[in-house]
């Protein structure tokens, strides 16, 4: 396992990897130590991709990921990764993608292990924001939202 961290506008950003694949993204209350950081070419390559994401250089993430769950947790989290940056989609539709119900892609949503690069702050509720799976919960969506070009959508 390797784990490296970056400072974001939403605080230092700590990435795990696994054989290969990017396992975990966390933030928030991270101090950050040198001597807990070990790399390896995915880790390296997904502390580079967050940067230039939010440098706002970065739309699309390239970078290999594993997300850890059932294999319906996998299905939801490769729906996710295909709306594209800017845009949004609802619980409803996923649900239609996935055939499932839309409280059940809400849950696998919330379960996400690796927000911003498999982008569950872009899928929101019919009526709502919904909720977020991010460290900083729904003040973290709003600002990833506006920080894509999204902010139309929260007037």
């Amino acid at each position: 396992m390797a784990q490296g961290f970056v400072s974001t506008p939403l605080g230092y950003v700590r990435v795990t990897s696994e054989n290969g694949a990017v396992t975990r993204v966390r933030w928030g209350k991270i101090r950050p130590k040198i001597e807990d950081q070990e790399f390896d070419a995915v880790l390296e390559g997904a502390l580079e991709q967050i940067q230039a994401y939010f440098a706002g250089e970065l739309t699309t993430f390239d970078v290999p990921v594993d997300v850890t769950g059932s294999a319906f947790q996998k299905q939801v989290c490769a729906a996710m990764q295909d709306v594209p940056f800017g845009e949004t989609c609802t619980y409803g539709d996923l649900a239609r993608i996935c055939d499932a119900r839309a409280q059940a892609i809400g849950a696998a949503c919330g379960g996400n292990p690796i927000p911003i690069i498999v982008p569950c702050h872009r899928v929101l509720g019919a009526n709502n924001l919904g909720g977020f799976s991010g460290s900083g919960g729904i003040e973290d969506k709003v600002w990833l939202l506006r920080h894509e070009g999204s902010a139309s959508l929260l007037i």
